[in-house]
């Protein structure tokens, strides 16, 4: 089984415009991200996708290995769909670029369920980490996630789910982490079936793989590290990485 890892890296940010290429510890956010996936050892190659030259330039300087996009991509999945399209790969592995502190641990869990007993129903996996605080669970920026008894996902939203009518009930809240490994197939998939109401209403991509009706194996990790999405992320990331 050939596993890679691609890692979507668009210059332009709405919220921190080039953000992957602000200072992080003496390297740029992305050439960090892509160094700490590499040192996993998880995967057979590892490349940084983007439409930056700027982006690219860094990679490669750094050693590393970076695939220019050809076309305009609305998102990471399509980026990468095109990308893998004419390679030899298995399973294919997305890492988001503001994700420095990606953790070993978290990415061989979601490529092990291709290996376990109930492999053959799974299109694609991801991961999900616990929310506690009532201010994460009801803020639209943060995309929960709610699974059926063996963890396949049933939803995703931007509102808190289940709704909680009753808070003595025992619901568990899940935040939605976006580290996905795919079967080849359903990222092609994903990249040539076009988006539907549910998705476009929540602006949330995985929604368009329940829509299509693909099985997503949810996986439950603890914490990730910081996602850069702001220059305040960046201030607490300088901070945690010393």
């Amino acid at each position: 089984m050939k596993v890679v890892a691609m890692i979507p890296a668009r210059y332009g940010a709405t919220r921190f415009p080039g953000k992957l290429m602000a200072d992080l510890s003496g390297k740029p956010v992305i050439v960090r991200t892509y160094e700490a996936t590499v040192a996993t050892h998880l995967f057979d190659d590892v490349y940084v996708v983007t439409d930056s030259e700027i982006i690219k330039q860094a990679i490669e300087e750094n050693g590393g290995k970076a695939i220019m996009s050809i076309k305009e991509h609305e998102c990471g999945t399509d980026r990468i769909a095109e990308a893998v399209e004419n390679l030899e790969v298995d399973i294919v592995v997305n890492v988001q670029g503001d994700e420095p502190f990606v953790k070993k641990d978290s990415l061989e869990k979601v490529i092990n369920v291709f290996k376990e007993k109930d492999a053959d129903q799974i299109d694609l996996a991801s991961l999900m980490q616990e929310l506690t605080d009532w201010k994460d669970i009801t803020d639209p920026n943060y995309v929960k996630v709610i699974v059926d008894q063996h963890n396949f996902a049933l939803y995703f939203s931007r509102s808190p789910i289940p709704y909680p009518r009753d808070k003595n009930a025992g619901a568990r809240y899940f935040e939605h982490i976006g580290v996905y490994a795919f079967r080849k197939q359903a990222i092609l998939d994903f990249y040539h079936l076009p988006m539907r109401s549910l998705e476009a209403t929540e602006k949330v991509e995985c929604i368009r793989f329940l829509e299509y009706g693909k099985k997503i194996k949810m996986v439950e990790t603890d914490f990730m590290g910081i996602e850069i999405d702001t220059p305040e992320d960046l201030l607490k990331a300088n901070k945690y990485f010393k």
